[in-house]
């Protein structure tokens, strides 16, 4: 009979995707629980958190849904399998992988403690800060205390009186937070409105700057948007993405002119969360916050008037 604590393609795959699984659902947990930190603790120095945009956060809930109950299912195997012969204990791979991971938590807690004093140094010590430190530490102190223990005793974790606790303790806090973020992102639905609506304004954005550059080159405005076609350049005025219907163009006078869409919902732009949608991308040193660069709208048919600034937006001479 061939001896059970040889390590094999099983032993490999399960320890394996076990570790890999447990490392993709902290830094999930972590990324929700740093949205919930920038949600309700925003930082007036930051225009907007990488951590609360939209995508950010459905990405950590997709992975604590699926990865995390993976990991939770895994971990319950490699643990009854070890029940039923303890020499499984002894795995190579088990013990490397281990102790890699306590490696790895112990390193995130001390480059944690590490950056809370330089930023207590640097007078950045906010709420926000501290409570994203502790994030860190909540979640590094998990694993390693749940990895020390393994290590360290041969009984299964749901035997056990105190892990049985700590293991449900775990589960309902990370389904817990998965559940509340999904009250940080809109619903389905109210998404695919609101990528409508990005698609409109960058539609805009296209149209806006072709007018920019009709003006250059033929000192005018064009008098309807079929003006803008340009066969060699490729370019045909878009329209709506979601009826098909031409964007709404009029020309104010010599330098102003006016584009109108219809939206499906509010731009939620003002939210510390979700980055500004600016017309140009700004200059060194530069903050937009002129109105004419921001594409905030709300709710129906939104209008934006543009004028164009002869000093900044030269003519083109002809080249002879």
């Amino acid at each position: 009979m061939e001896p059970t604590t040889k390590t094999g393609p099983r032993e490999v795959f399960f320890h394996l995707l076990a570790i890999i699984t447990l490392y993709i659902s902290a830094v999930s947990f972590g990324t929700l629980l740093f949205s919930y930190v920038d949600r309700f603790f925003p930082d007036p120095l930051i225009e907007y958190y990488p951590h609360g945009v939209p995508g950010a956060i459905r990405w950590a809930i997709a992975s604590l849904i699926i990865v995390f109950p993976a990991y939770a299912w895994l971990s319950w195997t490699i643990r009854r399998d070890e029940a039923a012969d303890p020499a499984r204990r002894e795995l190579k791979i088990r013990k490397w992988l281990l102790y890699f991971t306590l490696f790895a938590a112990g390193a995130v807690i001390i480059g944690d403690l590490v950056a809370l004093i330089y930023n207590f140094l640097g007078g950045d010590l906010t709420a926000r800060f501290i409570f994203k430190i502790l994030a860190v530490l909540f979640i590094a102190g998990l694993v390693l205390a749940y990895y020390l223990w393994n290590l360290r005793t041969n009984v299964p974790a749901l035997r056990h009186p105190t892990m049985r606790w700590f293991a449900i303790g775990v589960i309902a806090i990370v389904g817990a937070a998965t559940i509340g973020g999904f009250f940080l992102i809109d619903s389905p639905f109210q998404a695919r409105l609101a990528r409508f609506d990005e698609r409109r304004v960058q539609h805009l954005q296209e149209i806006q700057w072709q007018i920019v550059s009709y003006w250059q080159r033929k000192e005018e405005l064009p008098k309807v948007l079929n003006d803008l076609r340009d066969p060699i350049a490729g370019f045909v005025a878009p329209t709506d993405p979601e009826t098909g219907a031409g964007y709404e163009y009029r020309s104010l006078g010599d330098l102003k002119f006016e584009l109108c869409a219809n939206f499906k919902a509010e731009s939620q732009d003002t939210n510390p969360m979700y980055p500004p949608i600016y017309s140009r991308p700004a200059a060194v040193g530069e903050k937009m916050q002129a109105p004419n660069d921001v594409w905030s709208h709300g709710t129906g048919r939104v209008c934006f008037v543009r004028t164009i600034d002869p000093e900044l937006y030269r003519i083109e001479k002809p080249v002879r």
